[in-house]
């Protein structure tokens, strides 16, 4: 049976907005027999289910809801409707510095965290010398929190929040002011806590990051759930609200891409079990099913082919050939500084590599209503066997906005034949060989 660290059932988080301080009076007097505030519903109806071990991005455009959501399973805001069922011990890292009084030095702030967690000074005094370790800021544990950076910060607040070990970890933005290598550092914290059996609840605006580290995502999108899916599967309808036209949430999706999304290719990884195939193919029953389009802005890509370079076209590829992505561009408008591009990347939505044209800070263009383009970009099959889908896309300036003109997410799978031979684990051949030297003892 499994079990579920949170369960969050029908939340909502309504405010009274009042135009004057007076109104709010007003409405305490007449008590409810008339409404001086206009409502407004900061997180609506919201219900998802984690089980242990998961973790879940939740994405949307900046006002969508993430913050409040994080706010109401953390504690810190009451819900106007709605529940919060969780398991054990609850760790957030909302806004950087939250909890800490800037006043205190970080030892200070260390044991004050501990114990609004619920954990006596005895064991925050066992578990300081792994919090002081992870952070790695030195001296600064016994200056005021008020003289640090914000990645100083960032690396005592993460430090303390994942070492009482959590039943349910709440990351909010914050890792986005870290360095790199400390966000390495962090990301692997995150995984072994998820391994442990928590929950994590991670918000980002990077999209690698939510594919990279999640096996679930959750799209907000006016305090609404707009979608709930593999990270995979939101992340290009997250950026499709981002670029797209502006309209209702209820409207962003594509009609029933939510209810009917199936696994891509379920037909394409069993035929990679073909190990006697070795020439290039085109298969028929390889086919995107998780193409998202975006609105296009006075361009249009059509007649989108994957072929060899003589011209055949196939989805089947074989290591060490040469295959071409091209497609054609139509502009409806007049456009300038324009550059074309294609994106190769796993089923898990993990992008490995492709180019632009033209090349470096060069741009194409003006172009011509009217006007239209073929795109080649010819590339090395380096791939080991394997399922993998292909961006494009084209960005320019339209009516003065420079904007995606029109882009095309999963638009081509293919997969990559097996090598029975061949010993290799990963994604891409980068033409690593070994060499054994006997050494005396």
């Amino acid at each position: 049976m499994p079990t579920h660290p949170l369960t969050v059932t029908a939340l909502s988080k309504r405010y009274e907005l009042y135009a004057r301080p007076v109104d709010r009076l007003l409405q305490t007097l007449h008590r409810g027999r008339r409404q001086f505030f206009r409502e407004f519903w900061a997180l609506r109806d919201v219900s998802f289910a984690l089980e242990a071990g998961t973790v879940m991005g939740v994405v949307g455009r900046n006002g969508s809801g993430k913050s409040t959501l994080l706010q109401l399973i953390a504690g810190t805001l009451t819900p106007t409707t709605g529940e919060v069922a969780t398991q054990g011990r609850v760790a957030a890292l909302l806004e950087l510095g939250s909890g800490f009084n800037p006043e205190f030095t970080g030892r200070e702030n260390v044991f004050l965290n501990g114990a609004i967690m619920g954990l006596a000074p005895a064991e925050m005094r066992e578990r300081l010398p792994e919090i002081l370790a992870f952070a790695d800021i030195g001296d600064f544990v016994d200056r005021p929190v008020k003289t640090y950076s914000s990645g100083m910060a960032l690396r005592l607040a993460f430090a303390v929040a994942t070492a009482v070990a959590p039943r349910v970890l709440i990351v909010d933005e914050a890792l986005a002011v870290g360095d790199e290598a400390f966000q390495r550092k962090c990301f692997a914290r995150i995984e072994a806590i998820r391994d442990d059996g928590a929950v994590v609840l991670f918000v980002s605006h990077s999209p690698q990051q939510v594919i990279e580290l999640c096996d679930r995502a959750l799209l907000l999108d006016q305090g609404c759930v707009l979608m709930e899916d593999e990270p995979r599967r939101v992340v290009p309808e997250y950026q499709r609200l981002l670029y797209g036209p502006a309209r209702s949430a209820t409207a962003t999706a594509p009609a029933g891409r939510a209810a009917t999304a199936t696994a891509t290719t379920d037909a394409a990884t069993a035929a990679i079990a073909d190990e006697g195939a070795s020439e290039p193919t085109f298969d028929p029953h390889l086919r995107s099913a998780s193409l998202v389009e975006y609105a296009h802005h006075g361009a249009r890509i059509h007649d989108l082919r994957l072929h060899t370079t003589d011209g055949r076209d196939v989805n089947v590829l074989t290591r060490g050939a040469a295959y071409v992505v091209s497609y054609a561009v139509t502009f409806d408008a007049p456009a300038a500084r324009v550059r074309f591009g294609m994106m190769i990347k796993t089923t898990t939505g993990v992008e490995l590599g492709g180019a632009t044209w033209p090349a470096d800070n060069d741009v194409a263009g003006p172009f011509a209503a009217g006007a239209c383009a073929r795109l080649a970009f010819t590339f090395h099959c380096r791939l080991f066997a394997g399922t993998y889908f292909v961006n494009t896309g084209l960005m320019g300036e339209v009516d003065g906005r420079h904007t995606y003109l029109h882009r095309l997410v999963d638009a081509l799978v293919f997969r990559v034949l097996p090598e029975p031979d061949l010993r290799a684990s990963g994604y891409a051949d980068f033409g690593v060989t070994g060499r054994f030297e006997a050494s005396r003892a």
